[in-house]
């Protein structure tokens, strides 16, 4: 058998890896969208690296975008295979996949009209809201630590990731020729100290492993605890500055964390009297979602929960729904908080309130987790002293701030401890995928150290043949 990695190769967004077995089977790990990758991004999603109607069968770890933002347009693309993943994923996979056609459709209608005042041909969106509906009827649910039959010969399991809910380190049993051979897919590896989810499970061992590397060179700050980061800033910006905290992040997993460290600052009495804003729809129905599967949480949230039925749920808290709602928020001219998608800052709401308050130094837009370099989020994170939004200039003006302990992605440390099950002399292969080249090479380093002998950075569409 082989295995081609169609994305998150040298990068970290649109997770795409395609296992191709000698009985002519395909199985594809992951169908992710790139993001944040200016304009590359459009290329990249536009071509998968393959056909997706040869493809068998698709295995998700979890629903975050860019490990499924690509599924509907490998069904409009003739995929019509079974999909494989948690009953959590797949119901944050309905709301994900149906909020990204919808962006899609609003900024090709966008884009298409500076295109036909330039005289060019219109874009078409990657998929739309048919193609994101329809594949659902494609997913079949699997509960944690169960063994199922894929097709003959494959057996898959999913462990949990601790990354959001849902998310799923896949393990597959292939056999070939009368031979097993076992792959790990990390997915998305959770932090072994997150304040809702479980650890990350230990597995069997693997002869292969691919395996995230977002943060494989970098500890998370734990100077400050996320609860008492929060209050700081909250503290700083609105009480001391009287201004606006704008807080980019995604809906699915950050959102929630940082609803659950505000409900703890009230629970202290700690929690600083401002109005508090969650401005996307999609962020809601996430919450909706993540309520649904309270035997995914940790124990020491489940504790809370006997006291606290609602832990994402504080005095102040205004979900937002409409778009004329949104633009109201840019008009409020007094301190408040607001949490709005996405996480990078490339798209969605966050862009506006950005937009409309990175030239008043009382404001401050905090950066809570990862951004793509290229990205908004990213370039503000940088230092940069001027951004592009909306094909506008604007001068940063506003303070900028980070809380890095926040990201839901497991520092070297964590995955380290990830590994820590394994004995590294039977794993043949360690595929170093979803993270920055120079960050990868870093941690390939370490973990020759720990014995990990063959260790590979895959490039772009780079096969390797797994014996």
């Amino acid at each position: 058998m082989n295995i081609r990695f169609h994305g998150a190769a040298r990068t970290v967004t649109g997770s795409k890896h395609l296992l191709s077995l000698k009985n002519g089977k395909k199985i594809l790990l992951d169908c992710g969208l790139f993001q944040g990758m200016g304009k590359e991004t459009i290329e990249l999603n536009a071509e998968f690296g393959f056909d997706a109607a040869t493809v068998d069968y698709l295995i998700l770890s979890h629903a975050h975008i860019d490990h499924s933002g690509l599924v509907p347009k490998l069904y409009k693309e003739g995929f019509k295979g079974v999909i494989f993943s948690t009953p959590a994923t797949k119901e944050l996979g309905a709301i994900l996949l149906e909020d990204s056609a919808v962006i899609q459709r609003d900024d090709t209608k966008f884009i298409n009209k500076r295109r036909a005042k330039q005289g060019l041909p219109p874009f078409e969106p990657l998929y739309d809201l048919e193609h994101a509906e329809e594949v659902l009827d494609l997913f079949k649910t699997v509960e944690y630590n169960i063994w199922t039959h894929v097709c003959d010969g494959v057996e898959c399991l999913f462990t949990d990731a601790g990354h959001i809910i849902g998310s799923a380190v896949v393990h597959l049993r292939i056999k070939e020729d009368g031979k097993i051979t076992n792959i790990t897919f990390s997915g998305d590896v959770g932090r072994y100290n997150d304040a809702i989810l479980r650890s990350p499970q230990t597995f069997e061992q693997a002869d292969y492993i691919i395996l995230e590397s977002t943060y494989g060179n970098k500890l998370h700050n734990e100077v400050f605890g996320m609860v008492d980061g929060l209050a700081s800033w909250i503290k700083h910006t609105c009480i001391e500055k009287k201004g606006k905290l704008i807080i980019p992040a995604f809906s699915v997993g950050r959102t929630q964390e940082l609803l659950y460290a505000l409900n703890q600052l009230e629970i202290e009495n700690r929690l600083p009297k401002v109005p508090y804003f969650v401005d996307s729809p999609l962020s809601r129905e996430a919450t909706a979602v993540l309520k649904k599967f309270p035997s995914y949480f940790n124990k020491r949230i489940r504790k809370i929960m006997e006291s606290d039925a609602d832990p994402f749920d504080f005095t102040g808290l205004t979900f937002i729904k409409t778009v004329d709602e949104s633009k109201r928020l840019n008009e409020l001219n007094q301190p408040c908080v607001i949490i709005s998608a996405s996480g990078m800052a490339d798209a969605g709401r966050v862009k506006h309130h950005i937009m409309n308050n990175i030239g008043d130094s009382k404001n401050t837009i905090l950066l809570v987790g990862y951004c793509e370099p290229r990205s908004l989020g990213g370039k503000l994170m940088s230092g940069a002293k001027e951004v592009k939004i909306f094909s506008e200039m604007f001068e940063v003006v506003a303070e900028v701030g980070s809380m890095r302990n926040m990201s839901a992605h497991g520092d070297y440390d964590d995955l380290c401890q990830f590994l820590a099950c394994q004995d590294p002399a039977q794993v043949k292969t360690l595929f170093l995928v979803h993270g920055e080249y120079e960050v990868q090479q870093d941690f390939a380093i370490r973990l020759r150290r720990k014995h990990f002998s063959n260790v590979e950075i895959p490039e772009m569409h780079q096969t390797y043949k797994l014996e």
